[in-house]
């Protein structure tokens, strides 16, 4: 009988960078197209094509290395990995072994607190036993380390046309990767979905990758396995290592499934942890289960060799602080920044801070903002319902931050209304011209002179006596309606405030 057990995952997740060729060749590094029309003699591996790495490439590896917290290497080389894969053209892959280019790095999740009845697993389920670099943070952040970043090569793309025939687009071959390989930190499946969803975030404000999971440029290999106590002895359950999940959702799905099957499994044949075995799953998500693809039978069954064509080189001082330079500052940081800065709930930091050009606009608008809350509602509520509804980004739009922060600014002070603030947003999205502009040629000014909205109210009142009859007899809702009056004899202008304090003050004198 099993008394409890816990969750073991680590996290291989595969990236490709944004350099504008692939990582040995010139061909073009781009999404989609016509099959093989991007490839050359380097990306097919045909015999006596030399590769040439560019320091683009090892500069954006830098930078994701940078903003995961690792060590860059000061010299690194290029390793073949043998293997058979049908896109595969040379039979062996251009990665690195032992010697990556980045180690030693962790991102801080947010903590995730399960209440007792949504624990993985139930009651059985006892969450991992922390203790130094691998720790709960002050009960908000659980940290997961990673142990290194090495750079390597996409291969080509199997394409399956109706069950009846395959092709292979080789237009993939040679896509420069990194491979983020976690510690087992990860104690969940709702954690490795927020792992490879924070690992998404971090890179994308970095400008690494698009991270783009429908299109393959990230995916996920999940390799998973449990601790198991049962009467009072600990048993560790063999690995499995769930390949290419490409969506939040297929990694929490397929690890929550792994967990039942290994459970049974233990169960029922009480197999146990080998180091030189593993099984290679796959996830059948119409079916909502793992499938066996392959066994190893030892871990090191790549034949590695020191690349032949490529020199070992040294990574210069310059490169690693260019990269630093790239990196600023992390969505986190921001988030935690925005929230003592600027009072802003979570919701408004979590929004404003979900890509880097949004924050840096907001950020600018709300520089020399009299109300940065009233800027960020302007963002929220009317700026990002337009960029939604034009499906463009904030880089798109036709007005600046200082469009914002003077139309804010102009309510603050009372120039002009809310309602008369939609009229100068819509406006200076058509025409482009400032805030400040449209109000004056619009004459939106509001009447803020307490004589002059005073005369205004002194003839609402006296053209409309029986208001004020029901006023005195009690009918206390005539105060909204004298206001309305009072709002279209100015045409808008009169200060609110000012103008229901004096309708007030008056009927209660008569």
């Amino acid at each position: 009988m099993i008394d409890k057990y816990e969750i073991v995952i680590g996290c291989e997740i595969h990236t490709q960078l944004l350099t504008k060729t692939k990582a040995f060749c010139a061909c073009e590094n781009r999404y989609g197209g016509m099959p093989n029309t991007r490839v050359c003699p380097v990306c097919l591996g045909l015999p006596g094509a030399m590769p040439r790495i560019s320091k683009g490439y090892v500069e954006l590896g830098s930078v994701a290395g940078l903003a995961l917290n690792c060590n860059i290497a000061k010299f690194t080389k290029f390793d073949r990995k043998h293997y058979f894969y049908p896109d595969l053209a040379k039979g062996y892959q251009i990665t690195q072994y032992d010697i990556p280019l980045c180690s030693d790095g962790y991102v801080d999740l947010p903590f995730i607190h399960y209440p007792k009845e949504e624990q993985p697993g139930g009651e059985k389920f006892r969450p991992v036993n922390f203790k130094g670099d691998n720790c709960v943070i002050d009960n908000k952040y659980r940290r997961v380390r990673i142990e290194r970043i090495h750079l390597e090569e996409d291969v080509g793309k199997s394409l399956h046309l109706q069950g009846a025939h395959s092709y292979i687009d080789y237009n993939r071959s040679g896509t420069p990767l990194i491979e983020i390989v976690t510690k087992p930190d990860i104690s969940s499946p709702e954690e490795a979905a927020l792992f490879m969803q924070t690992i998404q975030e971090i890179l994308r404000y970095v400008k690494v990758t698009a991270g783009n999971l429908e299109e393959g440029n990230m995916r996920c290999d999940a390799n998973i396995n449990l601790n198991v106590w049962e009467d009072g002895k600990l048993y560790h359950t063999p690995i499995s290592e769930i390949k290419n999940l490409n969506s939040f959702k297929s990694i929490r799905d397929a690890t929550s499934y792994e967990v039942q099957r290994q459970l049974k499994e233990f169960e029922e044949d009480r197999q146990e942890f080998n180091p030189g075995y593993k099984v290679t799953m796959g996830w059948d998500e119409a079916k909502g289960q793992t499938v066996v693809q392959r066994t190893k039978n030892s871990f090191v069954d790549y034949r590695f060799v020191v690349e032949p064509d490529i020199k070992p080189f040294s990574v210069s001082e310059e490169l690693v602080e260019r990269a630093r330079g790239r990196v600023g500052e992390l969505p986190e940081a921001k988030r935690t920044r925005f929230k003592k800065d600027y009072g802003l709930s979570d919701f408004d930091v979590e929004t404003l801070t979900s890509t880097r050009e949004l924050s840096l606009w907001f950020e600018a608008a709300a520089d020399g903002a009299k109300d940065v809350k009233k800027v960020a509602n302007w963002i929220l509520a009317e700026l990002l319902a337009v960029l939604n509804e034009k499906d463009i980004t904030i880089d798109e739009v036709s007005i600046t931050p200082k469009h914002i922060t003077e139309l804010a600014n102009a309510i603050s002070d009372k120039t002009i209304t809310s309602a008369q603030g939609k009229t100068v947003f819509a406006l200076m999205l058509e025409n482009g011209k400032l805030p400040s502009v449209i109000i004056k040629e619009e004459g939106m000014e509001s009447v803020t002179d307490s004589a002059a909205i005073e005369a205004i109210v002194d003839k609402v009142i006296a053209d409309n006596p029986k208001a004020v009859s029901d006023f005195k007899g009690g009918k206390t809702n005539v105060v909204g309606w004298l206001m309305g009056q009072v709002m279209k004899a100015s045409q808008g202008k009169a200060n609110p405030k000012t103008a229901t304090e004096l309708v007030t003050k008056k009927l209660s004198e008569l």
